[in-house]
Order: C-alpha cells, then structure tokens, then sequence
C-alpha cells in the first residue's frame, strides 16, 4: 500500500461548516437571499498554481491576501472557498464557507481531521533531516498500511493545519514535519497534531539569529513532546550532546517511552558500519540486540541515522520491521536532497550531488563529507559549490570559516562560493582550492559550467535565499538537452 490516492470526498460542506463554524453561502445578487451550498471537496490548497479540481481553496492572509485569487481558485476547478469576506468580484454562485479568520479555520478543519482518524501520528523536528526522514517513513511505512504526509516541506504555522486538514479518515499512518525559526513556534503545532510518536533528529547550530544559543534551539526543538498524545513516544538521537535535554524535556511532557538512535554502543537502533556503494550504501545496524546488514537506496551517513529513526518510529506505531528494511533499498533522494545526476562534459561525464535544497553548519558538513565519500571517475575532482548560510546570527563569519575544516577532510580540489559570508570561508582557503568567488549564486553558473571536467564530481549546497540552486538546475538542464538529443538521434 501506499499514499491514499484522494478519489472520495475528504470534505463535505456541512462537514466542513461543521468543523469550522462557518457560514455556507454563495455569492451573488442580494447577500439576503445567498443560499447554502451543497458541495464536496477532494482536498484543501491555500495556491491556486497548484490547486487540483475539487479541492477547498483556503483564501489566507499572507504575503498577498488570498481573497485577491478567488476568481482564479474557482476557474482552476475549486469545490469551495474558505473565506473571511466574501468580495465584490467573487464569481457569482461561487460556493462559499464564511469564517472570521481563515487560518483559524484552516487549523479548525484540520482539528477535525485529526479527530475522526484513528490512524496513528508520527511528528519530526531538528534542525537537519526533517523531510528527508519524513520521506524514508512515507517509503517504509507503505507496506503497512495507507500513509498520509505532505509532498513538500509543509512544516510552519500554515503547512502542518494544510498537511492535517488534507488527513484522509482512512490512513493508517500520517507523517508531518514540524519546523521552527523561534521560541514557541512548535508547541501549538506538536498540540495540533497529537503525535503517536516524536522525532528529533538532531540539534545543531540553525537559525542562529533568533536564538541565543544552541542550547535554546534544543529547548525549542524539545517543544516537539508537548504535543504527544497519551502513551506517546520520543524517539531521541543519542550521539546529540543535547541528548540529555531533550530526555528530561520529554519525561517531563509526559512520554511513556524512549527509543534512542545512533552510533553509540547504547543506543536502540545503532549504526555499527557505514559502506558507500554506488548512489547509496550498504550499512550494517544493530537493532534491539540483533544485528543485520542491508543495501539502501539513498548515500550519506547523516542519512543512515536518518533511516535509524524512521526504522524507530516505525517500530513504535507496530510496523513489521522486516518490509520496512527491505523498502530502504528501494529509495531515492529528492530534488536538492541528495539527488544525482550524471552531467555530460567534453570528453565524457561528470556527477552532479545536488544538495541544494536549504543549510545550515551541521546539513552543510554532512552534504561536504558526502561528496568526500563519492567516487571519482579517472582523474576526475571534487567540486563544493557553496551559498551562503543565513540565519546564524553574531556567529555566522566563524561558522562559514568554520566549514574549512570538513572540505580539507573531504579531500576537496575547488570550491565555488556565493554571497557575503562565504568571504569568510574564501578567506581561509588554500589558493589551490579556490575555484571562483561571486557575490551572487547566479554569478557561478557559467564558471561552474565551464570547470566540470569527465570524471569530476560537483556538490552544490546552500540556504535556500542564497539561490545557489540556479547552478544545480543549469547542470541538470545539461543533462536533460542531452537526454533529449540523444533520443532525438536515435529516432
């Protein structure tokens, strides 16, 4: 089994009047004469680029005011409109569901969503790997029974009431990140969903500007145990120095349970050898005493532990371990997490890890000593083409500097670097390393382009704002002209 594939109504409109308060009503004419509307909804969307037919579309307030895309929500198919006005220019007949605040609403809906499923809850925090074990539990919870989680990093104050809301009443299983960039911004979400069991996959240095220090980022990540639901359990990495913390936190939410993860001798779910092989791995775990070896699908250390805690959480909810193993091997890393592509040069062809999707000091390391573990074609280099982290706060030029260390382990030949804090990096750079430094990402794409040699592996790694996915996307867009060109010839 797999993600429910959404072919029945997920919301009816007394339903979802029911679950909010609102009012049903269509527009047009006299206001006094609007009537109720019977309608059915296949899922809810706050985007009308991406909203399918069928769905609610939520009008929220946010960077733009949804109620400006009422017009376009409803011409792109919507069933419905949750709203907190109806305007003037909304498509006559429109069906309606009028609430006073619509992300009210929205975590209204997703409240009941949460209520009438009797499937079982696992939520993840930490400041690296979030989606990528959100993604590892998706694959190996599907032999288990209909899993329900988000497609993309749906993980703030509207992406976990927009994932919840979407929770079909038959899933056996519901998957949901949970990030934050303050104090305080978990708890409410952690309360939301009622987690079965809690994941944190590590702390480390993020969002360092909003944070005193690393210390209360594990207090804020720690927030994540509030939410559990009776009998809850925490699912803790015990290699973190924080490991401690985030325990006595969790005893004090009340959780029923530890299950613990890493390399320590300790731990439940121990990583005892980790063997790169190919595009992914081959590991060797101890799980509760037992010990086995595996191929899996995705490479990186940072990784396997990431796998370790999807295979603990699993574990929790009373998945059979076995298929959940045996799914490892058939998994692949998404877009800018790890994904690969071969990038044909003059001469030959290179390897593209694109490990562009956000950073951070400890997701950076971890994506540098992937490309240290990559195989190298005949005289071929390792190429880091590096963005800027933000979001680090007074420490930021020394964490930049700081990455020095894990290119020189990594055995890196050149490294190419955007934006004003990887001066601070260029700075502490053998000559010989230095491939080019731009001010931008943008300004790295032809050097880059022009550099790639057969044989050469290139890791493009950065903060999302920094834009260094523009030279990942030039590289892929190499391979696929010539995918097409290629079968182009051969017709």
């Amino acid at each position: 089994m797999t993600d429910i594939q959404v072919n029945e109504n997920l919301w009816t409109a007394y339903e979802a009047a029911a679950a909010t308060g609102g009012a049903l009503c269509a527009r047009g004419g006299d206001p006094k004469e609007w009537t109720a509307e019977e309608w059915s909804a296949s899922g809810v969307s706050i985007d009308t680029r991406s909203l399918k037919p069928g769905e609610i579309f939520v009008a929220l307030r946010d960077a733009r005011d949804g109620h400006e895309f009422l017009t376009r929500a409803f011409e792109a198919g919507a069933a419905a409109a949750l709203v907190a006005r109806a305007p003037a220019d909304a498509p006559e007949g429109a069906p309606l569901l009028v609430v006073g605040d619509t992300l009210q609403g929205l975590r209204d809906l997703a409240l009941a969503a949460r209520m009438r499923n009797f499937g079982k809850r696992i939520a993840i925090t930490g400041s690296a790997g979030k989606t990528s074990t959100k993604e590892i539990l998706r694959a190996i919870l599907a032999g288990c029974g209909a899993v329900h989680a988000a497609d993309k990093s749906f993980n703030n104050h509207w992406g976990v009431p927009l994932t919840l809301s979407r929770l079909p009443m038959r899933a056996a299983f519901g998957v949901f990140e949970i990030g934050m960039s303050h104090l305080g911004e978990i708890m409410p979400l952690a309360g939301l969903v009622r987690p079965h069991v809690a994941i944190v996959t590590t702390v480390a240095a993020a969002h360092l500007e909003f944070f005193k220090s690393i210390e209360e980022i594990a207090e804020a990540k720690a927030e994540i145990f509030t939410g559990l639901a009776p009998g809850g359990i925490a699912i803790l990495p015990i290699d973190n120095p924080h490991y401690e913390f985030l325990k006595t936190r969790a005893q004090a939410a009340g959780a029923a349970g530890f299950i613990t993860f890493g390399e320590m001798a300790a731990a439940d779910f121990q990583l005892l050898d980790y063997q790169a092989d190919g595009d992914g791995a081959r590991l060797e775990v101890n799980i509760k005493g037992d010990t086995m070896a595996f191929p899996v699908g995705i490479a990186g250390r940072h990784q396997a532990l990431n796998m370790l805690a999807a295979l603990a959480a699993a574990d929790a909810v009373g998945a059979v371990l076995e298929p959940a193993i045996a799914a490892l091997a058939t998994l692949c890393p998404a877009e800018g997490r790890g994904a690969r592509a071969v990038i044909p040069v003059e001469g030959g062809e290179a390897l593209l890890i694109d490990e562009s999707y956000n950073a951070n000091p400890a997701s950076m390391a971890a994506a540098i000593g992937l490309l240290g573990a990559a195989p190298l074609g005949d005289g071929g280099r390792r190429i880091a083409v590096l963005g800027e982290m933000l979001e680090l706060g007074d420490d930021a030029r020394a964490l930049h500097a700081g990455l020095l260390d894990a290119l020189l382990a990594a055995k890196v030949d050149q490294v190419y670097a955007a934006g004003e804090m990887m001066r601070y990096l260029w700075g502490q750079l053998p000559p010989e390393m230095r491939g080019l430094y731009a001010g931008s990402a943008v300004g790295l794409v032809g050097a880059v382009e022009d550099a790639v040699r057969p044989g050469d592996v290139v890791m493009v790694k950065g903060s999302n704002a920094s834009k260094v996915s523009a030279v990942a996307r030039a590289l892929v867009g190499r391979a696929e002209q010539n995918s097409r060109i290629t079968q182009e010839s051969a017709h």
